[in-house]
């Protein structure tokens, strides 16, 4: 049996993290006050108090809701279809178009500023997002691996090179404004493929 008031309790706590994500991502931490986080969810300051402790634990909840949310975007394609090399050409495009969102580039270098001041906010970041969809890539480069494809003795090594290939330079080009090369992206893609299928793929 439900209890009394839950709804309402996770329609604040969701407000509040809304609320909260839009002052953080839009001014800063230092520039985001909890009174008008509370005015602009709706609740009180000592409702955000009593939930969160303080504004850096808020700032931190709000980081792992947008990993959250973001990585809802990224949809991993199914290992079981295609060949090995077109099943890891699905994957590189799937992360290279997530990593190159607009939304994501903003939000790498709102996480970036903020770090500075903050190391537990880039810590946050990490646990919630980068290291989760490594350990996601990982699960499918060990289901490779089961279904004889490959042969990794690594699989979260594996994942990482595999993803660095794919970004080469376009990540920190993206990061400092550089336009978008959808040509290029083929190409670091293509090559990540070749060189991942050389040292990994079973004969």
């Amino acid at each position: 049996m439900k209890r009394a008031g839950r709804p309402t309790d996770e329609a604040k706590r969701e407000a509040i993290l809304a609320a909260a994500a839009d002052s953080f991502f839009a001014h800063g931490f230092a520039a985001s006050s909890i009174e008008q986080i509370a005015a602009d969810a709706g609740v009180s300051k000592v409702t955000i108090y009593n939930r969160f402790g303080d504004k850096r634990a808020l700032f931190i909840a709000a980081v792992e809701r947008e990993c959250e949310q973001l990585r809802g975007n990224l949809e991993m394609p199914q290992v079981a279809s295609g060949n090995l090399r077109d099943r890891l050409t699905a994957i590189g495009e799937a992360m290279t178009a997530f990593l190159s969102r607009p939304k994501m580039v903003q939000f790498e270098r709102r996480i970036a500023a903020e770090t500075e001041h903050e190391p537990a906010v880039g810590e946050a970041f990490l646990v919630a997002g980068p290291l989760r969809m490594k350990r996601a890539f990982a699960a499918l480069i060990g289901a490779m691996h089961e279904a004889g494809d490959i042969e990794v003795e690594d699989p979260e090594l594996a994942a990482e090179q595999f993803a660095s290939m794919c970004k080469g330079m376009g990540d920190l080009e993206r990061r400092f404004g550089a336009a978008p090369d959808p040509q290029r992206n083929r190409e670091r893609i293509a090559g990540a493929v070749e060189v991942f299928c050389r040292a990994y793929a079973r004969d």
